[in-house]
């Protein structure tokens, strides 16, 4: 079975046994525009790639078919109008799984809230009009802030490590503004100097090395253009060490890091429903319930969240509780460090805090590098 066939077959089984309740409460997708693959090279040697084998819904929609290489002659499968750019098993595929379960649990539509709005706008303080421009997104889980990118007009590229891609597809892939494709971040298969504006939010923790996946953001911006990053801190000083060391999540994470999704998931869904009940209680007990809940790895959003349903508090305890468990990459970083990284490959304009979701981390490519795009371009 050749790599095009392996692809289909497993995203056909997929939708046949999640497809529904997936798309269920989304928007229907439809097939990728051809004039896309314009955005598009061969991650191994920059060269462009041409559409074969290609299965059309019309003359300018891609339902599936081969990205081949003009020069080295690689082939990339297109499935389900995905275009798929790494190895089917890889590091991400707790992300995969968790976003197909949990596809639509934190899309603003969904649950009343405006809390991907918030953080989207918070991490990156972008105008709402971004129309004639390019933005890449390095990390899109379910696609939550795809669609608030997309929101602004401008041509949004979002891409993934894991199956994720499959639940993003369902939400946004109807948007004739944005491109979703499934390909690794240290070798993404796009020109240098080609994006006005690169987010990545809640992924650089979970890479096998948190500076490479840093270094390997800016090369894709225009010089003068925006970037926005985020990742997990940690703290100096003695006591956040001793804290970090004996907390029930990174204790609990050296034994089931490895287990299957599926069974890690059941565990934890099962684990937040009995001890729902006793955490209700515990976090009435001033200042330290809260504390008590996250050394039993119970999630409880109870007080934070009043306006959602008891069943929805248990589907976001779930889901977090899984997403603290599950990945085979954990590594917060020193704000310090974050800093660091923003120096080194030579952000101007830096602004790097602690913020939404641990540090937040702005900057925009210097002038000075606009030979990176007139070399990209001779290639």
């Amino acid at each position: 079975m050749n790599l095009r066939s392996r692809g289909e077959f497993c995203v056909r089984k997929w939708l046949l046994f999640t497809g529904p309740s997936l798309i269920a409460g989304s928007s229907f997708a439809i097939p990728m525009k051809k004039a896309h693959i314009q955005y598009l090279v061969c991650p191994d040697c920059i060269a462009p790639l041409a559409l074969v084998e290609a299965e059309y819904s019309t003359s300018e929609r891609v339902i599936s078919g081969v990205l081949r290489c003009k020069i080295c002659n690689q082939d990339y499968p297109v499935v389900n109008s995905i275009p798929r750019f790494g190895p089917e098993s890889n590091y991400a595929e707790n992300f995969g799984f968790e976003w197909l379960k949990h596809a639509r649990t934190q899309y603003d539509e969904y649950s009343g809230r405006r809390d991907s709005s918030l953080r989207f706008e918070s991490e990156t303080p972008w105008p709402s009009d971004l129309k004639g421009e390019m933005i890449l997104e390095v990390g899109s889980g379910s696609g939550r802030f795809t669609a608030k990118a997309a929101q602004t007009g401008a041509m949004v590229i979002s891409m993934d490590y894991s199956r994720a891609v499959e639940a993003n597809y369902a939400s946004n892939g109807h948007c004739d503004n944005v491109l979703i494709i499934q390909a690794n971040l240290y070798k993404m298969p796009f020109p240098k100097a080609s994006f006005d504006r690169l987010f990545c939010l809640g992924v650089l923790q979970h890479t096998p090395s948190v500076h490479e996946a840093f270094i390997s953001l800016s090369p894709y911006l225009k010089p003068g253009k925006h970037i926005a990053i985020d990742c997990y801190c940690k703290r100096p000083g003695v006591l956040p060490w001793l804290l970090r060391a004996i907390s029930a999540k990174y204790f609990v994470r050296h034994f089931i890091r490895l287990m299957n999704p599926e069974k890690l998931y059941c565990w934890c869904e099962r684990h937040t429903r009995r001890l729902w009940p006793l955490a209700q209680c515990i976090n009435k007990i001033p200042m330290i319930g809260p504390t008590i809940n996250r050394r039993l790895l119970v999630v409880y959003y109870g007080d934070d969240y009043r306006d959602l349903s008891e069943e929805m508090l248990k589907e976001w305890g779930v889901l977090d509780l899984f997403d603290q468990l599950s990945p085979m990459y954990d590594s917060p970083q020193y704000l310090a460090t974050i800093r660091k990284w923003f120096d080194e490959v030579g952000l101007e304009k830096t602004d790097v805090q602690y913020g939404y979701n641990g540090i937040n981390g702005r900057g925009v490519k210097p002038y000075g590098e606009l030979r990176t795009l007139c070399d990209n371009r001779l290639v």
